[in-house]
């Protein structure tokens, strides 16, 4: 039932219908499928991935990913520190990763300042935070495998005779 999974990724919109009509199975086993799996937690949600800069609004927030070097704690490692800093409403993503530093955030606030005043009010005051890294989000061209980019009409006049 992997293939289910690999379909819903890609297109969560796609209905047990469709999906049982390209794998050639019962629709009644697909949506039993996806039950189980929404049950089990290996679905987690269905999103929406959106082109913010599209998007009119004035309220438009801004983005960064930080870097954090943090101390793992004794008997906990590094999940009791990644669950204090997740836990914060600005914190749209977490990651421990290898390398010269710890955790990847996402953070999202209303302005550079906003997001300023978090790292250096918030994150970087935390017991076992040994220091971050900021790096504001200019544009986004690719998110999850979704190009985000719109194909460009030709500007060019169409001539005939």
């Amino acid at each position: 039932m992997q293939e289910i999974l690999e379909i819903l990724e890609k297109d969560a919109r796609t209905t047990p219908e469709e999906i049982a009509r390209i794998l050639k199975k019962k629709p009644a086993l697909v949506r039993k499928a996806i039950k189980k799996f929404e049950k089990d937690g290996v679905i987690v949600k269905y999103k929406t991935v959106l082109n913010r800069e599209l998007i009119k609004d004035k309220t438009r927030s801004v983005r960064a990913l930080i870097e954090v070097n943090i101390a793992p704690q004794r008997g906990h490692g590094f999940d009791h520190i990644a669950e204090r800093i997740y836990r914060f409403p600005e914190v749209v993503s977490c990651y421990l990763l290898s390398g010269s530093y710890d955790l990847l955030l996402v953070v999202e606030g209303e302005d550079i300042q906003t997001v300023s005043s978090f790292v250096s009010q918030r994150l970087a005051t935390l017991d076992n935070v040994r220091g971050t890294v900021t790096h504001f989000l200019l544009k986004k061209y690719k998110e999850d495998g979704d190009i985000l980019k719109r194909a460009e009409r030709s500007k060019r006049i169409a001539i005939s005779f």
